[in-house]
């Protein structure tokens, strides 16, 4: 039988700084209902605070709903204002990027669910890195090699 949570009881282990003492605090409702292959969190950020780094990735897939509070959305080189009610999905693999700033006056509440994919690679244009998300590897790219070659007879 499905355990049954309720949003003022989300155990701690499920919560990103339970005291909600930084910018952002997160609830991973998703797994601590045990879902395996979406995620459901709800972010919330304070004024100021930024939801994530700006960041894309290739395999996952996701879907966003503001609860409460104003915001700026980057997403694809644009910045759009959003406000509770409003709602935007972010395909996976078509390299939009995206991230919220918080522009209000009020906590800034988010839904944001997802596919998990430990194949994923995100890529974070601002730093010009990417994160291999299974193995835990971060590259900055602007130490890619010029001369390599994938041509085995060179």
């Amino acid at each position: 039988m499905p355990k049954v949570f309720n949003l003022d009881n989300v155990p701690d282990e499920y919560v990103d700084d339970p005291k909600f003492t930084s910018l952002m605090k997160t609830l991973y409702l998703g797994a601590a209902a045990g879902s395996e292959r979406i995620y459901v969190n709800i972010d919330f950020v304070k004024p100021g605070g930024k939801s994530v780094k700006y960041h894309a990735h290739s395999k996952q897939e996701e879907f966003f709903l503001i609860l409460a509070g104003e915001s700026t959305l980057r997403m694809n080189g644009e910045e759009i204002t959003v406000k509770k009610g409003d709602f935007v999905a972010k395909p996976a693999g078509k390299g939009i990027a995206h991230q919220f700033i918080n522009t209000g006056d009020e906590v800034l509440e988010i839904l944001d669910c997802g596919l998990v994919d430990a194949n994923d690679v995100i890529t974070y244009p601002d730093e010009d890195v990417v994160l291999l998300k299974k193995q835990r590897l971060f590259f900055k790219r602007c130490d890619a090699l010029a001369d390599w070659s994938s041509d085995p007879n060179s």
